[in-house]
């Protein structure tokens, strides 16, 4: 409507003009043009170079990091190009009206170039929400990204229908109200998009991901850092430095482990095994605890139980047998052994689980877990600290008698067979 009222306010000052002037219409006609295409320019040159820095300027000034954003995404700049084509909207209608066909087809040109500048404009101004968000961190609580693509796609058909409307000279509204007759279409073509948007919902809602979180969906060969959440997809960079692509609503649908908690625990657990050849496990003879006695970490334990064994052991008749005796075994102190080890291991978290513990036997040995946690969760150095701590065991097992389980190999079978007698 003030578009309207302003045009035939010049359309009336033209007509004056043009009624008292001396050149003829067609030649008018042109200089009005050029005049227009030169009050356009101007209009650009005078938004671009004071408007636009001064809001710059000011943005600078009151909030640094959404001036970066709004600046990076040169959202003040779609302006400088708005103006332009508003003036030419106003004016060159006008000045060709007395060419019908060309007036219409130039106003909705003028139009649809204005619709799609507008659209940039808004563009721009989400991507600079978008960044905003990421820089204030909240893109790790929150999906942004993702319903900046809704908003997005949302303002694309808001566009191509008024577009239409435009080119068809009706009301929008009539298109708008067609929209139903298609929603069946719609809802078919973006199932994946629709979908996604719920599952990002309910993925922000739950705090089940966000971004650099660690995540591991072995369905879908993904084991790495979420680098970017979107509408319908989630970006994982695996650790070997391959893209996974996953769509949003598979980690609604399906399971997968997220090792956020451990990052942020301060501990990363270590849960391995050394199995322990059954036949190597036998009481300790007392020159043997003796010997034993010598490590540092095993002097209180033997001590104690020692103690606890002997008074234990004199509550039996003189002449009992040896089996109704207790007695210390190479396993239970090597066992107590690990466990003051870990204690005693500045790489070991004390403030979390420790625990050295028999598992169930198998045809490959007895199962000597260790269960305890690290104090860093950074990878590599979790690797190195788990890596020397069975170094040790196995370097100090032969302490205790006992010896790691093992299945024979070509070389032990040759080194057997050479070791027969020759008369065999």
């Amino acid at each position: 409507m003030i578009e309207h009222h302003f045009r035939d306010v010049v359309a009336d000052k033209l007509s004056t003009y043009m009624s008292t002037g001396n050149l003829d219409g067609g030649t008018m006609t042109i200089v009005l043009i050029v005049l227009s295409l030169v009050m356009a320019l101007i209009c650009f040159f005078v938004a671009h170079h004071v408007f636009v820095r001064f809001f710059n300027h000011i943005l600078t000034k009151t909030n640094k990091p959404l001036a970066e954003c709004v600046t990076n995404n040169r959202v003040f700049e779609k302006l400088s190009i708005l103006t332009p084509l508003l003036v030419l909207n106003i004016f060159i209608p006008i000045v060709i009206g007395h060419y019908e066909i060309l007036s219409s087809v130039v106003d909705r040109v003028l139009a649809i170039l204005i619709l799609l500048v507008i659209l940039w404009m808004v563009y721009c101004f989400l991507d600079a929400v978008n960044d905003l968000a990421t820089y204030k961190g909240i893109t790790r609580r929150m999906p942004i990204k993702s319903f900046v693509q809704l908003i997005k796609l949302f303002t694309f058909f808001v566009g191509v229908i008024i577009t239409i409307s435009i080119l068809a000279n009706e009301a929008p509204v009539i298109l708008f109200s067609g929209l139903g007759v298609a929603t069946g279409f719609v809802m078919l073509v973006f199932k994946d998009t629709i979908l996604g948007f719920v599952a990002g919902i309910q993925l922000s809602a739950n705090r089940m991901v966000s971004l650099n979180d660690w995540i591991q969906m072995d369905s879908y060969g993904a084991n790495g850092t979420v680098e970017e959440i979107s509408l319908t997809t989630i970006k994982v960079r695996n650790f070997d430095n391959t893209i996974t692509m996953l769509p949003a609503y598979a980690l609604v649908q399906n399971a997968f482990i997220n090792w956020q908690g451990m990052s942020e625990s301060g501990g990363r657990r270590i849960t391995r095994s050394v199995n322990i050849d059954v036949n190597s496990i036998r009481f300790v003879s007392d020159e043997e605890i003796a010997e034993l006695t010598k490590l540092r970490l095993l002097r209180q334990y033997i001590f104690e139980k020692s103690k606890e064994i002997d008074e234990y052991n004199q509550g039996l008749e003189q002449d009992d047998v040896d089996a109704n005796q207790r007695r210390l075994t190479n396993i239970g102190l090597f066992r107590a052994y690990l466990n003051a080890y870990l204690h005693a291991n500045k790489d070991i978290h004390q403030y979390m689980l420790i625990m050295v513990r028999q598992l169930q036997p198998t045809p490959e040995g007895v199962p000597l877990q260790v269960y305890s946690f690290t104090n860093t969760t950074e990878w590599g150095k979790y690797e190195g600290i788990q890596s020397d701590l069975f170094d040790h065991i196995f370097a100090i097992m032969p302490q205790f008698g006992l010896r790691p389980f093992q299945q024979l190999t070509g070389h032990d079978f040759a080194a057997g067979q050479h070791s027969l007698p020759r008369d065999i």
